[in-house]
């Protein structure tokens, strides 16, 4: 599973075809992790539903118990809810979602180990994790993906094709089995895959030569930010690539540890919190003596966007690449009466400067769609000189 499509996973309200991204949130995860202290932990909704309107959490509530009441399916009656509230990014998960949803920010997931991205008209395996079922399979990276479980990947979003790869939370677990289709060349085979249980890198460290090292983050899962402060300390190069490519977010707080790194302590973002703007703050003591530059498309979202704005407006970091994705909004979770669980839209957070991120993303400094690496190495060279 790739950076961008490993917690990507369609959610139908109404079991329609809405999708979002459940992986794509800025302070759900802090809330419903325990991750935020003290009364920032939670987000009722106040002023900034204004400006993100939507239900509120217990008409949601209401909706999915009166459905118990009459013996219909109360997550079904919630999506509904969401839905006709045009709540971009609310959403409804079953209790075998959500704790999948936990586990993916604990770094955990149930699937067969590859990346995937689109190339021209198909899907591609980019990536395949050693050791994983798809690795002791053969698969490799270059394969096309052509299908999975007999359903063509044509002209299916990436997020999708994952998705299925993965299977429904409540049937999808270690030991089920999923049959995709390949091609190599010429050569064209299925194969049956076992799901197993996998854990998450979401912090790589590479040395590019020239006195440049990459510090590449794929997401925020629990324990990324000391990852990078600790791959920082043991970085020796005079300059520094933070790549934040295809991150879709996570967990908010470990994006301000990462901000840590780079900073010495100051404003990270803030947001709303019942009508009250709240502040996220660096801890002091970060790295700002080596040039930066963090590399960013339209694949970077959420809590990824939060510390890119908070490294260009602080004046720490060029940012390089193309614009980002654009999800600043803040979602809080609450548990329905059967266990499901309601993730609804309560307010949006801005960059250190003021700027709101969401439906604008954030344009980099330097715009780059191609050799974007090569670009930032000529980028830190000239830091370096100055």
């Amino acid at each position: 599973m790739s950076g961008r499509d490993l917690f990507c996973q369609p959610r139908r309200f109404g079991r329609g075809a809405a999708l979002t991204l459940v992986f794509a949130s800025v302070l759900v995860a802090g809330a419903a992790t325990g991750s935020l202290p003290g009364p920032e932990r939670k987000s009722p909704a106040g002023a900034a539903r204004s400006a993100a309107p939507g239900p509120r959490h217990e008409d949601v509530a209401a909706a999915a118990a009166d459905a118990m009441a009459a013996g219909t399916s109360p997550v079904e009656a919630a999506e509904r809810a969401v839905s006709r509230s045009g709540d971009r990014w609310g959403a409804i998960y079953s209790e075998g979602e959500y704790e999948e949803f936990e586990e993916a920010l604990d770094g955990r997931y149930t699937g067969v180990g590859l990346w995937a991205g689109r190339r021209g008209d198909g899907v591609e395996v980019t990536k395949v994790r050693p050791g994983s079922p798809a690795a002791e399979a053969g698969i490799r990276a270059g394969d096309r993906l052509r299908s999975v479980d007999g359903e063509t990947t044509d002209d299916r979003p990436v997020s999708e094709v994952v998705a299925a790869l993965r299977g429904d939370a409540e049937e999808a677990a270690a030991g089920t089995s999923v049959v995709v289709g390949l091609q190599r060349g010429e050569r064209t085979w299925e194969l049956t895959l076992r799901r197993a249980r996998l854990s998450t890198d979401p912090v790589t460290v590479r040395e590019a030569g020239d006195g440049v090292t990459v510090i590449r983050i794929a997401s925020f899962t629990k324990g990324s930010g000391k990852a990078v402060r600790a791959a920082l300390r043991r970085a020796s190069a005079a300059g520094v690539v933070l790549d934040l490519r295809g991150n879709p977010g996570g967990l908010v707080t470990e994006a301000v540890t990462a901000a840590s790194a780079f900073l010495d302590g100051g404003l990270v973002a803030t947001y709303d919190v019942d009508g009250d703007q709240r502040a996220l703050h660096a801890e002091p003591g970060g790295d700002t003596g080596r040039p930066l530059v963090a590399l960013v498309d339209g694949g970077t979202m959420s809590a990824a966007e939060l510390l890119t704005g908070a490294l260009q407006d602080r004046g720490r970091a060029v940012v390089v690449g193309s614009r980002t994705f654009g999800k600043g909004s803040v979602q809080m979770p609450s548990r329905l009466p059967d266990g499901s669980v309601a993730e609804l839209t309560v307010g949006h957070y801005r960059t250190p400067s003021g700027r709101s991120v969401d439906g604008r993303g954030i344009a980099p400094d330097l715009e780059a769609d191609q050799q974007v690496l090569r670009r930032a190495e000529t980028v830190l060279s000239g830091l370096g000189d100055s």
